[in-house]
């Protein structure tokens, strides 16, 4: 069967990992691309003909994340060494390493305005780390298993984070809290992500589906189970209109969201394939495997069709605008059962939707979107509904009850920080010991040699 012209289409592939590739980063300039490996090596490649690819050395044991900074003028990875570092993306290629986890980090994610770093470890935790002064600053305990991956929303108020514990978890960055958990009685989620917007999260299923959750009103908008294998890793194009997979079924597939279909598969990759991002601008994508290579993309897809859809699907955009705190936190645990709420198309959302004017308001707070029905004043109460914190005698909880509470989440604030702290000088002292122990024996072996 002929191509079309807007299919995606293999540019070129890189060749010099010596095992399977586990991340994939564009450089903000589009211009570079960061790898990392089993073979516990980085590689940053230009685009640029005939230019040469340079390898970093300084992990002891497998990369399992990279990504530029925003200014891309830093590398952070992660490694199973329990070590994080930061490069400059040069030919020297400095480093300077981070030890705070106690098992190995499964992922790195700058903040937006690049101030923070966020880390994901088998430790159970997630560490945030101020990069200016390139210090830890706090941690996140609530999962029960290993944590795969943990993400920035795109304004750097939320963290989403997921684990082995079959949750996924989105924390306040202000006050360090739990807003939100969606858990699962089937698998659990590799990788996660915000979409461009901020107001959902995509999630990549060990039970190979991929889920869309929106984080606003507490809901599964979107399940596709179109792999035959573990979803290992997604990315949003930055139009937040289509998604791409990476799955151990050795396919990528690209997925429509607002018409909620499978558009493409893609076999370039012999093997499970493991990573997948696309670049800054979202005309590239790129993908690494199992197979030791990484494939560039073009995508194409989106010149002709998305702009179209764009304007088709207006209110969907307009549902899309970013979510304010208070839509989001606190809420209550809700798993998801058997019973699924798919959104395939624009026309079924507003199906769905209910159908009193009051509670439309609700759903949409714009006037541009408003039926006869929602009169303004109806708007303006829930808009003060959501914006303004409820009153003392509107409370659920009596204010001291909550002083009180609050008072002790800042207490165990300190205690999280402290056994941080503590984490950080075992580990030191872990390390002396070894030197110790490695002098000891080279001293003992010298005494031997002499006798």
């Amino acid at each position: 069967m002929a191509s079309s012209p807007e299919d995606p289409v293999l540019e070129r592939y890189f060749k010099g990992h010596k095992a399977a590739i586990t991340s994939v980063d564009f450089s903000p300039n589009g211009k570079q691309l960061a790898t990392g490996s089993w073979d516990t090596f980085l590689m940053l490649w230009s685009f640029r003909p005939q230019a040469r690819a340079f390898r970093y050395v300084g992990h002891k044991d497998v990369v399992t994340s990279v990504q530029f900074s925003p200014l891309g003028n830093l590398l952070a990875s992660a490694s199973r060494d329990r070590t994080i570092r930061l490069w400059i993306p040069d030919k020297r290629g400095k480093s300077s390493e981070f030890k705070a986890h106690t098992a190995p980090v499964r992922s790195v994610d700058f903040s937006a305005d690049g101030q923070f770093l966020a880390t994901a470890s088998e430790d159970k935790s997630i560490k945030v780390w101020n990069m200016y002064r390139q210090r830890f600053l706090y941690s996140l305990y609530r999962h029960t298993h290993w944590v795969r991956c943990a993400k920035f929303s795109p304004d750097g108020r939320l963290i989403v984070s997921c684990s082995e514990d079959k949750t996924i978890k989105i924390w306040d960055t202000t006050n360090k809290q739990c807003v939100n958990n969606f858990s699962d009685f089937v698998g659990f989620a590799n990788f996660v992500a915000f979409n461009p917007n901020g107001t959902c999260i995509a999630s990549a299923g060990s039970d190979h589906t991929v889920k869309i959750w929106d984080i606003r009103v507490n809901k599964l908008l979107q399940h596709y189970q179109v792999h035959s294998g573990g979803v290992n890793c997604l990315s949003f194009h930055p139009s937040g209109n289509y998604l791409i997979t990476a799955s151990s079924d050795g396919t990528l597939k690209i997925l429509d969201l607002l018409e909620g279909r499978l558009i493409y598969t893609l076999q370039g990759h012999t093997g499970p394939v493991f990573t997948v991002s696309f670049s800054k601008g979202g005309e590239l994508f790129t993908s690494g495997g199992a197979d030791a290579q990484v494939l560039l993309w073009r995508t194409n897809f989106d010149e002709l069709n998305y702009k179209d859809i764009s304007k088709r699907n207006l209110k969907r955009l307009h549902f899309d605008s970013p979510p304010h705190l208070l839509d989001i936190y606190p809420r209550t645990p809700h798993p998801h059962e058997g019973r699924i709420e798919t959104v395939e198309t624009t026309e079924t959302t507003v199906r769905t939707l209910p159908d009193k004017g009051e509670e439309i308001c609700r759903y949409f707070l714009n006037p541009s979107l408003m039926s006869s029905e929602c009169s303004p004043t109806i708007l303006k109460k829930k808009t003060e509904d959501i914006s303004d914190l409820p009153s003392e005698n509107q409370r659920s909880i009596p204010l001291a009850v909550t002083d009180a509470l609050e008072h002790i989440m800042e207490q165990l604030n300190v205690l999280t920080q402290t056994v941080s702290i503590l984490e950080q000088r075992l580990t030191l002292t872990e390390d002396k010991l070894k030197d110790c122990l490695e002098n000891q024996q080279k001293l003992f072996n010298m005494i031997q040699q002499k006798i």
